[in-house]
């Protein structure tokens, strides 16, 4: 029991004696574009400002390595779905995210209200980080209503969903927070598509790494705003 308690009050003092101007270090993290867009721009300020030592490296989101990737260290803390997460692995809620169905503002198919009828029978696009599969969180939600999607497209990134949307007949479901194009239609459904959370996921051994805790508690004041 007193070896217990040491320890607790060893990490404690450790916690408190951190500086991050002093660290000197590479912070690995793996994400979609989407949560690059989001939080990446406010983690760098924060960094460049208050940890100037450490360096950011970001990688593309490795749906079917994450477990490996964070056990061999070679990421530190993955940013993603819960649903693409490893049960076993020590999480972190960031913030929530709604889906939005959008169009090319010059598809003629498509209006400003539809039915989910309706815009099931119009050809979708998908975004599927790695697997290149055609389907995504939006697929069961369809087949529960009785109207099951025509996906003819899966791409890696909602930004070439975007710009595929765009130049196409296609239509699709973007999160919320990436919205912002001129050139997209958003279309309002009868019906509202479930939503998802962002998280933050890491390995256990990094649970009480200083640096590590000070990045995550970093990141739950950016998505708070």
């Amino acid at each position: 029991m007193e070896h217990i308690l040491a320890s607790i009050e060893a990490l404690l003092e450790e916690s408190e004696a951190f500086e991050p101007k002093t660290v000197t270090r590479t912070f690995t993290l793996s994400s979609t574009d989407l949560k690059q867009k989001v939080i990446l721009p406010q983690l760098l300020r924060i960094i460049r400002l208050e940890a100037p030592g450490v360096k950011l490296s970001v990688r593309k989101l490795e749906i079917d390595q994450i477990t490996n990737a964070l056990l061999t260290g070679e990421v530190d803390l993955v940013i993603s779905k819960p649903s693409f997460v490893p049960s076993n692995l020590p999480t972190l809620n960031l913030y929530p995210e709604s889906y939005t169905c959008v169009a090319s503002k010059n598809n003629a198919m498509v209006s400003k209200k539809m039915t989910i009828s309706d815009i099931a029978k119009i050809s979708q696009l998908v975004v599927s980080p790695s697997r290149g599969d055609c389907v995504d969180a939006t697929n069961d939600w369809f087949e529960q209503q009785g109207h099951p999607r025509n996906v003819v497209l899966s791409v890696p990134t909602f930004t070439a969903a975007k710009a595929c949307i765009v130049e196409s007949d296609l239509c699709g479901f973007i999160p919320s927070r990436l919205l912002q194009d001129n050139n997209l239609k958003i279309i309002e459904l009868d019906k509202s598509i479930p939503g998802f959370d962002i998280i933050a996921a890491w390995h256990q051994r990094s649970s009480q790494d200083p640096l590590h805790k000070w990045i995550r508690n970093k990141l739950v004041s950016i998505c708070s705003l």
